[in-house]
């Protein structure tokens, strides 16, 4: 038997185990712990110093699912120098002393379905194709259906008249999710679980604040890598725009991406790689659109984000519009981060007043 683990991030454990547990029924699936100060201090001390902060975050969760007992370990590389992470990431964890396999899906941003199917045949040679293909359907089904329900959320959560009414309810859906049988019990349970979000108590004041949220992927997507900024945000009785997600990421962003370039075209002629030149677009979009401030967020050393930044500046420089610049690593203060959120909702609040 085979035990198998992959590197947290946020929410997405549910279906990525939902999926190995099916292609691999006869392997261990090994859900990696959730992210700490621990992961932080293991990922920290046995990486490059200046390499991103998301490489020394999966590597830190890496080394504690192989402390677990994993035996491979399932990457998925982005459109940047997260890329080419995972054979560095393999060989670190080799120099340790673990005797493990890094298999990497996706490199330098590039899906190719023939690679993936050698490589997951590369696990288990009982590995079935057609077995693959049905249930990542499943899978590709229920990551859509959870970041619908997460934009609902952030639209909503900073207003629910019971507290911790929307994220009890996500918590109640994601276990049913695990434990679906079939494309129709999972159409079926997503249609009871919008309609539940739907009645949930909520009271939005015509003239609240909106924030748009952009930046560098990882760091957005994975909540303890932002210390939770989204939950901060909802506190303040604030309705949040994201984004990215991993539907947008595997599905929309080819399409998504020739739009952005076409709508935001007097600020880009090229690819800035990752998430980069969709954010400038996304900074156009947030300015035109009403929103009261921006937010742009990204791991310490972000290659493409740094380029993105003055861009970004001088858009919200021409449209007037407040914006906040985080960039957080494994020394970023908790503290500091909220008084610079306190005095950035402050302003905001004193600017809709006038």
């Amino acid at each position: 038997m085979t035990k198998i683990a992959f590197p947290q991030m946020g929410d997405y454990y549910i279906p990525a185990t939902y999926l190995l547990s099916h292609i691999y029924p006869n392997d261990q699936v090994i859900k990696a712990p959730k992210i700490t100060s621990k992961t932080i201090e293991l990922g920290t001390k046995y990486s490059p110093e200046f390499v991103c902060t998301p490489f020394k975050y999966t590597l830190g969760t890496m080394i504690e699912c192989l402390e677990k007992g994993a035996q491979i370990l399932i990457q998925m590389g982005g459109g940047c120098r997260y890329g080419y992470y995972a054979e560095l990431q393999e060989q670190t964890l080799k120099d340790l002393g673990y005797n493990c396999k890094v298999i990497n899906l996706v490199t330098e941003g590039e899906t190719n379905i023939k690679r993936i199917n050698k490589l997951l045949k590369q696990i288990n040679p009982k590995y079935s194709k057609l077995k693959t293909i049905y249930y990542g359907f499943i899978t590709m089904k229920m990551i859509k259906y959870m970041d619908t329900i997460d934009n609902y959320i952030r639209e909503n959560i900073g207003f629910e008249q019971i507290e911790g009414s929307f994220e009890s309810l996500k918590e109640e859906m994601l276990i049913e999710f695990s434990h679906i049988k079939n494309y129709h019990h999972l159409y079926k349970t997503y249609q009871k679980y919008l309609k539940k979000f739907h009645k949930l108590k909520t009271h939005k004041p015509d003239n609240r604040l909106k924030i748009g949220i952009i930046g560098e992927l990882y760091t957005i997507m994975e909540p303890f890598s932002n210390y939770y900024l989204e939950k901060s945000l909802a506190k303040h009785h604030i309705e949040i725009k994201r984004f990215t997600n991993v539907h947008y990421l595997l599905i929309e962003k080819p399409k998504e991406y020739k739009k952005y370039k076409k709508y935001a075209k007097e600020y880009f002629h090229y690819c800035l790689g990752a998430d980069a030149s969709d954010n400038i677009a996304r900074c156009k979009y947030l300015c035109e659109n009403d929103y009261d401030g921006i937010i742009h967020i990204k791991s310490s050393f972000c290659t493409p984000e740094i380029g993105a930044m003055p861009i970004i500046s001088k858009i919200a420089n021409q449209y007037q519009k407040p914006i906040l610049f985080f960039s957080f690593d494994s020394a970023t203060s908790k503290t500091g981060i909220e008084t610079r959120l306190e005095a950035f909702y402050d302003m905001l609040e004193m600017r809709k007043e006038k």
